[in-house]
């Protein structure tokens, strides 16, 4: 009997403690840490939302340094981030870095009409002989995801950053 007591004062002070720490856990709203791949798959659902990004840095302005560029794990997919908050710039000793930058994910959209402009450049240029593969592909990715999504616009996402730490 004196054993069952103990247990049961045990698992009484045990609950106590855990649920003080979880509604100060709650209270706090922590914030959601994606590596960048993740993250890209679920941008459309994050607008508006802080959250920590992990990724590689493979581009910084060099004339503003307001503006980096992180790549994920796979290298495909690039984020803008802009510089807010805390980040006063961000500086070209940074490029190759792995940085977790905490921002604000926003959306651009590329309407149906820009980018009907934007083909009928492409197609004027191309005739006149001067052949950009990278701009043809970029807009049959862009109507590829407005087709699969059933869209009127190409979303571009992108991170107003408010802090950053370098992880390497």
């Amino acid at each position: 009997m004196k054993k069952y007591f103990l247990f049961a004062a045990f698992a009484v002070f045990a609950l106590a403690l855990t649920s003080c720490s979880g509604n100060k856990k709650q209270a706090e709203n922590p914030i959601a840490v994606f590596a960048l791949d993740d993250l890209l798959d679920i941008a459309e659902q994050k607008v508006d939302e802080t959250v920590t990004v992990v990724g590689f840095v493979t581009h910084t302005c060099r004339h503003s340094g307001q503006k980096c560029f992180l790549v994920g794990e796979a290298k495909g997919i690039t984020l803008r981030v802009e510089a807010e908050g805390e980040i006063e710039g961000f500086t070209p000793d940074l490029v190759g870095s792995r940085l977790a930058i905490t921002g604000i994910i926003r959306e651009e959209h590329l309407s149906e009409e820009f980018i009907n402009e934007y083909e009928n450049n492409v197609r004027l240029r191309q005739e006149e002989g001067e052949l950009c593969e990278a701009e043809a592909g970029n807009i049959n990715e862009w109507r590829n995801w407005m087709r699969e999504r059933n869209k009127n616009y190409y979303a571009i996402y992108y991170m107003d950053g408010l802090k950053y730490e370098q992880m390497n």
